[in-house]
């Protein structure tokens, strides 16, 4: 699904990416659900019993859109309702409910964007996983490539008649905070910090809690796997460099985590097109681990894990 990137031989599953040009080309196929996951972290207020206020962007999908694209309110409509964490993954009647009202089935094919980031697209291509959906793609470069390239925009709120979803959790995409305190030791596990260096580092106050990092853990943050010029992926073979360069080989289970568990996708996305075989995500992420005093957390620089 992708034609920009040439040969895309290396890619584990190409048919996961698609680029600005070929989506406008499907635009109008039955089976196609675009999907606009834009989401905003906006500063907690006084009073709030969470680190950010979280925003969906309905406004400006209200404003425009790309053509036959639905809106999905990650927080409000795909997360669990019943934890102070935000973006924690729902029971799969939850989800699969979720995308049934957005038109989306098991045969559908579906694209994922946002505004801002790339990231929320990746965190929802990896729900859309992680619960058994295997025809999803994220659209390289989102919205803001889209809008650069002149591509055709659209005001009209879309709605598609409801679809059957099948919704089954798999083992092991997401663990939980007990979890990654088992495997701390475990040269066998790369814990992945997706969140800017001085975060990693515990440089300065954190929005998460106590500030540093899980001990162990290295640094691979997910805006460098980005094109800063257009907002795209990485190459592979970039990608591949950065992970490697921080201790991250195949051969090693990779639990990812930032903050909330959103931009930590953006590697399991490329990593999983590496062929890398064992991946997870901690959902909680620093949110949780940094709010429990018993977890032990690291700050300032450290020796390469493993």
């Amino acid at each position: 699904m992708s034609e920009g990137r040439g040969d895309l031989s290396q890619w584990r599953e190409p048919q996961a990416l698609i680029e600005t040009g070929a989506l406008e080309a499907s635009l109008g196929a039955p089976d196609l659900r675009i999907v606009d996951c834009t989401t905003w972290l906006k500063p907690a207020e006084p009073g709030d019993d969470a680190p950010y206020r979280v925003v969906p962007g309905r406004a400006e999908y209200d404003a425009a859109h790309i053509p036959g694209a639905v809106f999905l309110d990650i927080q409000g409509t795909i997360s669990d309702p019943d934890t102070r964490l935000r973006f924690m993954a729902p029971s799969a009647g939850r989800f699969a409910d979720a995308m049934g009202a957005l038109g989306i089935g098991d045969g559908s094919r579906v694209v994922l964007y946002a505004a801002g980031s790339i990231m929320w697209a990746t965190r929802v291509w990896w729900m859309l996983r992680a619960f058994g959906f295997e025809r999803a793609a994220v659209l390289d470069g989102g919205w803001e490539k889209w809008k650069a390239e002149g591509r055709p925009v659209s005001s009209t709120p879309v709605t598609h008649p409801p679809a059957r979803f099948t919704a089954t959790l798999r083992p092991g995409r997401f663990v939980d905070g007990a979890y990654v305190r088992s495997r701390l030791d475990d040269a066998g596990t790369a814990m992945v910090n997706a969140l800017a260096p001085a975060f990693h580092l515990g440089e300065g106050p954190s929005r998460y809690g106590r500030p540093g990092r899980i001990p162990g853990s290295v640094n691979v943050p997910a805006a460098t796997l980005v094109d800063p010029s257009n907002g795209a992926f990485v190459s592979l073979d970039e990608a591949r460099r950065l992970h490697e360069e921080a201790g991250i080989t195949p051969e090693r289970q990779v639990v990812a985590y930032c903050g909330g568990g959103i931009s930590a996708t953006v590697g399991l996305f490329l990593l999983h097109q590496l062929g890398y075989p064992d991946l997870t995500l901690y959902d909680g992420s620093l949110g949780e681990w940094a709010q429990d005093p018993d977890l032990p957390i690291e700050t300032g620089p450290q020796a390469l894990s493993g």
